[in-house]
């Protein structure tokens, strides 16, 4: 696989847990955006958001993203990475997005708590408002929808590594 494997999707849809299985299985490196956001900007996500705001955080993950070089890499996204045209562009060039979806319901389970997950959300914005913001953005720029609804991590794996095969 000489293309990246770049997982959007909500907060909670696993995208860092089947990320690091997913990298293991085929050989490949694991990259987890939060992550480096985090060194880059040597603080953690809940304190950048906290300093810049939202639309603060978006810019500094969009012109980070937008600089990511990676090869043969399975990148896990932060979900709010669609808001950030120049970061999409430079994980589709080498990469191959796949958008892991989920029933709002099964999400909404899920998440509990958002507070404490760092989720990008403006104040007074519910779950169920961004997810209606999100969803058509992730499909805008998915190559691949894996429909997540009744799989565990092992039955997400195998309908990526399917679809896959079935795109090259």
């Amino acid at each position: 696989m000489d293309k990246n494997i770049v997982l959007i999707g909500m907060p909670g849809v696993g995208k860092s847990t089947v990320g690091v299985i997913l990298a293991k299985l085929l050989g490949c490196r694991f990259i987890d955006t939060d992550i480096v956001i985090q060194e880059h900007e040597k603080k953690l996500l809940k304190e950048i958001i906290a300093e810049k705001g939202i639309d603060g955080f978006i810019e500094t993950e969009n012109h980070i993203l937008s600089g990511l070089k990676a090869e043969k890499a399975v990148i896990a996204t932060g979900g709010s990475v669609v808001y950030g045209g120049e970061a999409m562009k430079n994980l589709s060039g080498n990469g191959i997005i796949v958008y892991l979806k989920l029933d709002y319901g099964k999400l909404k389970y899920r998440l509990g708590n958002i507070k404490n997950r760092g989720v990008v959300i403006r104040e007074g914005q519910s779950l169920s408002g961004l997810y209606k913001e999100r969803v058509p953005l992730y499909e805008k720029y998915s190559d691949i929808i894996i429909d997540e609804n009744g799989c565990n991590v092992e039955k997400t794996i195998n309908k990526i590594i399917n679809e896959l095969h079935n795109y090259l």
